[in-house]
């Protein structure tokens, strides 16, 4: 008999999963709070770019659907960096050529959906979830439009409805031993625009992620299709300075003047798009149990949602797309153990992510700009070329490896730490770092270190 599958939420993570469910010949609903962002106009400002790499293209391979976010896409090789003296510096991704991917949250939610819709998922939008009857699998929804109430009965519901998830809270409130975190970060973030020139042409350089670090604060630029680079400015709610501070137009502009004086030209919206756009949060979620039985998960950002500062979000939301098609395939269509083991392999990697990111945001921040932060990630890249079977630097072990468990990549990343922090301790090391030297001390310390 065809299962019946309910999917809160048509977000990224939603919408993907039920292209995989109804290849399988699952009958799938995805019921959704907002309305459908194809028709009416969504308000700007809350949209980070995304940062599409391995793990999120192995899921979207794997339905047969990459092609068409391709055509949405662009690569990004690496960082370009922005310095406060006015001098910049290209840092590449991976090696041999290996890049992420730009690509905006709407453009591909939006394409998600019409690919859903394409295999026959069926798409409720205004539909807000009020509570889930585990007694007898429905799910309650309000029509915000109407205030008109539906109940809703399926064999299996997924809560995929994001970070702060009405599906998860149901779980949580009827579930004695239910464990929930939630942290916010100090740190806001307002999305900013640098506009396409008047030709159409990319104003900086079309291929790279842009960063201006500032020590306690930065500024990131993601290209779109358009010409056009969406900005983040992350950024301190409090202090000095801060998103409370900076309260002026004049003030704005001091600022921008002083402390991105090379983005503040290509910005002629800046005071409007500061005071328009909202200032938005950034929190972490660890929560657990993600199931109930047979008959209900959570997944993407309603199970785990992270920081940005990774580039992982949206890609660990489709690997666990992924992980679960390989359960349905390796348990047989049985639930209760689908749901079990895909819960036992991704809440460990979910909170390995979730702290790399944080771990990354300090990274970009601070240390990109870092004379001895460069120095290492040369020996690092310089090792890693001669020795590719003993060393993978760890973005590399997050973004281009998804053979690689998060879990596993937070491990070794902390190994291969360890082990830097005493080459770098060698005399004289800016002279001697690309000697025989410095090359077999690393080799003696991988030796002594089984576990990287």
């Amino acid at each position: 008999m065809q299962k019946e599958v309910v999917i809160i939420g048509a977000g990224l993570v939603g919408s993907l999963l039920s292209i995989y469910l109804s290849k399988r010949g699952y009958k799938i609903t995805i019921y959704e709070r907002r309305a459908d962002m194809r028709i009416e106009k969504v308000a700007a400002g809350r949209s980070i770019n995304l940062a599409l790499s391995d793990r999120g293209i192995k899921a979207l391979e794997e339905v047969g659907i990459m092609d068409e976010i391709r055509k949405i896409s662009i690569p990004m090789h690496g960082r370009q960096l922005h310095f406060a003296d006015g001098s910049s510096a290209y840092q590449a991704y991976g090696k041999d050529g290996q890049y992420i991917n730009a690509v905006s949250r709407g453009e591909l939610n939006s394409l998600l959906m019409d690919l859903a819709e394409e295999n026959d998922v069926k798409i409720f939008f205004n539909e807000k979830c009020e509570f889930i009857d585990w007694e007898n699998n429905e799910a309650h929804f309000v029509n915000g439009l109407d205030e008109i109430t539906s109940t809703v009965k399926a064999d299996l519901i997924f809560g995929s409805d994001g970070a702060y998830a009405a599906s998860r809270l149901t779980h949580q409130l009827q579930h004695d031993r239910f464990q929930y975190q939630q942290h916010f970060i100090d740190f806001g973030y307002k999305e900013l625009t640098i506009p396409a020139n008047e030709n159409g042409s990319f104003s900086i350089e079309k291929n790279a992620l842009h960063i201006w670090p500032r020590g306690n604060y930065m500024l990131i630029a993601l290209p779109n299709m358009n010409g056009s680079f969406t900005c983040t400015l992350f950024f301190p709610f409090e202090g000095e300075p801060s998103f409370a501070s900076l309260t002026t137009k004049e003030k704005i502009n001091d600022f921008f003047e002083n402390t991105f004086p090379d983005a503040k030209k290509l910005m002629p919206t800046l005071v409007d798009d500061f005071f328009n756009n909202p200032t938005s949060s950034l929190i972490t979620v660890k929560c657990f149990p993600w199931i109930r039985n047979d008959q209900f998960a959570l997944i993407g950002d309603a199970a785990h949602a992270i920081v940005p500062f990774f580039g992982q979000g949206m890609n660990c939301g489709f690997e666990d797309c992924s992980v679960l098609n390989e359960l349905i395939d390796k348990h047989k269509e049985d639930w209760q153990k689908i749901l079990n083991e895909y819960q036992e392999l991704r809440k460990p990697d979910a909170d390995a992510i979730a702290d790399l990111a944080l771990a990354n945001f300090v990274e970009m921040r601070d240390k990109v700009g870092d004379a001895t932060f460069l120095l290492q990630k040369k020996i690092e890249a310089n090792f890693s070329s001669k020795y590719p079977d003993k060393w993978t630097p760890a973005y590399s072990l997050v973004t281009f490896s998804p053979q690689i468990r998060y879990s596993e990549a937070l491990r070794k990343g902390n190994a291969q730490q360890q082990i830097m922090d005493k080459v770098m301790q060698t005399d004289n090391i800016a002279e001697k770092w690309n000697s025989t030297e410095v090359e077999n001390l690393m080799l003696h310390l991988l030796k002594e270190n089984s576990r990287v």
